[in-house]
């Protein structure tokens, strides 16, 4: 689609594919397309597959803006995660149990769980 008027030439599509990418709110999309298209090609995924790669993208680019949007909105002192958690400092807490829980397939699977012990690690 080419956009013209009577005394101007037409816009060039890349220009197009831009400003609606930003009027879609696509920034994911709008920043990774040429690359995942060169990957496309270079693998001879069809259209479905590029585009699923470029949604799948922006879905995930998504998704940790809001997990940091949430995390700034509440105004934790500190923010904490397994990545630098210190599993050493609690000695006989399980890692691989807890990074299993981490997981949170307990869910989808419905089990439960009951965690026993001390809040706080003995002094």
């Amino acid at each position: 689609m080419t956009t013209t008027t009577s005394a101007e030439t037409p816009t060039p599509p890349r220009v197009l594919l831009t400003h609606h990418l930003r009027q879609l709110k696509l920034p994911t999309v709008l920043r990774e397309y040429e690359k995942v298209a060169a990957e496309a090609a270079r693998d001879g995924q069809d259209h479905i597959r590029y585009l699923l790669r470029l949604v799948e993208l922006e879905l995930i680019d998504r998704e940790r803006r809001t997990v940091e949007r949430r995390i700034r909105a509440a105004h934790f002192p500190a923010v904490k995660s397994f990545d630098t958690f210190d599993f050493a400092a609690i000695p006989s807490l399980n890692k691989p149990l807890t990074l299993e829980l981490a997981r949170c397939e307990y869910v989808v699977a419905r089990d439960n769980i009951i965690a026993l012990g001390n809040s706080e690690p003995a002094s």
